[in-house]
């Protein structure tokens, strides 16, 4: 077989693409909410990390959490938000939302603790719902963890993951559409709906490599 004939690569799609949007309190150098999105074989984690008040201290208990959502990636999403409760027994607390996409199963577990938002957005939804919301329970990560349940909803290539922190006030899949670029989405909602008086976060993900 000649150069000229040898088959290409096939290029496979990362599982997920993401783009975030945040903006610190006013007059702070400084945010207490992160993102996180780390890859492991097979899946991909996604997380919001609000740590409770604003400034330094704010800051630090979220970089506490995401030092361990960064270590262990592909640990289930309960016992990551275990994990996090322990390493931020010593800081002010977090509350988290957590992402985590299975490329086999073509699915997302996802589990929320404290005033954290999520939503999926389905590109194609019949015969599934057009969109399903995280359903947080009530806590602080660090200081008073509840039992955690965790849910496993089907996605597809296209469809769209949105995690916010409590500084992005209303309902934010609200004029949504899977359409738009995730960029435009994320610094959309940051735009129209991030409160100056917190901190503000939001973290879109597409599920770009799963099955269609």
């Amino acid at each position: 077989m000649t150069p000229d004939t040898e088959e290409q690569p096939t290029l496979v799609p990362p599982l997920v693409q993401w783009r975030a949007a945040t903006r610190p309190y006013g007059g702070e150098d400084v945010s207490g909410d992160l993102e996180v999105v780390a890859c492991y074989p097979g899946g991909a984690l996604a997380a919001v990390i609000d740590g409770l008040g604003h400034g330094p201290k704010a800051a630090l208990a979220a970089r506490a959490a995401a030092a361990v959502l960064r270590r262990q990636p592909g640990e289930t999403v309960t016992d990551l938000m275990t994990l996090c409760h322990e390493a931020l027994r010593q800081t002010r607390g977090a509350v988290i939302s957590l992402a985590s996409f299975n490329a086999a199963s073509a699915t997302v577990t996802w589990v929320g603790v404290g005033n954290v938002a999520g939503v999926l957005l389905r590109r194609a939804p019949l015969p599934l719902p057009a969109s399903e919301t995280l359903l947080s329970r009530a806590g602080v990560v660090g200081y008073r963890l509840p039992r955690l349940r965790a849910a496993c909803l089907s996605v597809r290539r296209g469809d769209l993951v949105v995690l916010a922190t409590d500084g992005i006030k209303g309902v934010i899949n609200r004029g949504l559409t899977v359409d738009r670029s995730i960029e435009d989405i994320a610094t959309g909602i940051l735009r129209e709906h991030g409160r100056i008086t917190d901190d503000a976060l939001v973290l879109v993900v597409l599920c770009s490599g799963m099955p269609p």
